[in-house]
């Protein structure tokens, strides 16, 4: 297989053929055509300027809100390690954050530091490059509620900073460009005392614990909550609670979540998720939409 780039000029790590499902949290799907995990920004920006136009892009965080079909994915797959993975206090109430750093690191340097308001990423099992794509929430915060800027990456190789009115934030959604990659962001809280942060993040740990299959190989909520709904609530009411599809099954924790069983493939998990969508369209006549993503070849 020709790599995309010449490995010559590469200094983190080029994988062809990498298979992706051990590094997602359904652990199913395909492989990467190519997994790039660059060494530092640097490397990052020399590798797309060399990379041909035609190379399809995607960035890959802790795979925690993704389904792999399992004809894998063609092109590059980006994966950030240790080095975009540091947080810092700014100030005293600014935190500047990798892109690959995950909510749990942010939540935690944020307590350390006396910074309270973000404490809902703790709960969100993911990047912050993920959470400022999709604007993540929990608990009744979401990013666009604490972003101040982020860094990204273009296509190019070009480094971009972007500011919170720039990313066109809805429920879950950006306008960042699909193949562009966040390399980092600033998030903003204000003054708060370690003890307080601390028992909040205990608060929503405990409350995702007891309503959430976080023991079982998932992907999140799978549905958006629609306007004036509850997606679980919709999932349950169609009769979808333990539904199951070849190795794929409706959590009985909580209808909003999909598990893999064992052996389901990423068709099994997407074929159920449709099902469910077919089932509550038919019996509220609301359209659920696909908060988690799916990305790649059906085989």
């Amino acid at each position: 297989m020709t790599p995309p780039v010449d490995p010559a000029g590469v200094r983190g790590k080029l994988t062809p053929n990498a298979p992706l499902a051990p590094l997602v949290w359904f652990k199913a799907g395909g492989h990467a055509e190519w997994l790039f995990e660059p060494k530092d920004l640097a490397d990052l920006q020399d590798f797309l300027r060399g990379l041909d136009a035609a190379v399809p892009v995607m960035a890959l965080g802790l795979g925690s809100n993704l389904i792999v079909r399992d004809g894998g994915v063609p092109g590059v797959v980006i994966r950030l390690g240790k080095a975009f993975a540091q947080v810092a206090a700014r100030d005293a109430v600014t935190l500047e954050c990798g892109g690959g750093a995950s909510g749990i690191l942010v939540s935690s340097t944020a307590r350390d530091a006396g910074i309270a308001g973000v404490e809902f990423l703790r709960s969100i099992p993911g990047t912050v490059g993920g959470f400022v794509r999709m604007n993540g929430g929990a608990y009744g915060r979401e990013v666009k509620d604490i972003l101040v800027d982020c860094d990204i990456v273009l296509r190019s190789g070009e480094r971009v900073t972007l500011g919170n009115a720039d990313l066109g934030y809805t429920y879950r959604h950006s306008a960042l460009p699909e193949d562009a990659v966040v390399v980092a962001a600033r998030f903003r809280g204000h003054p708060g005392e370690p003890a307080a942060i601390q028992a909040e993040m205990d608060r929503i740990s405990a409350a995702r614990e007891a309503s959430q299959p976080l023991r079982s190989k998932t992907g999140g909520s799978t549905f958006k909550n629609p306007e004036g709904h509850k997606a679980w609530q919709l999932v349950d009411a169609a009769g979808c609670r333990g539904l199951a599809l070849g190795g794929a099954q409706v959590s009985e924790k909580h209808t909003n979540f999909l598990l893999n069983t064992g052996d389901a493939t990423s068709e099994d998990i997407e074929a159920l998720g449709e099902e469910v969508r077919r089932r509550v369209r038919a019996g509220s006549g609301v359209e659920l939409e696909w908060e988690i993503q799916r990305v790649g070849r059906r085989p």
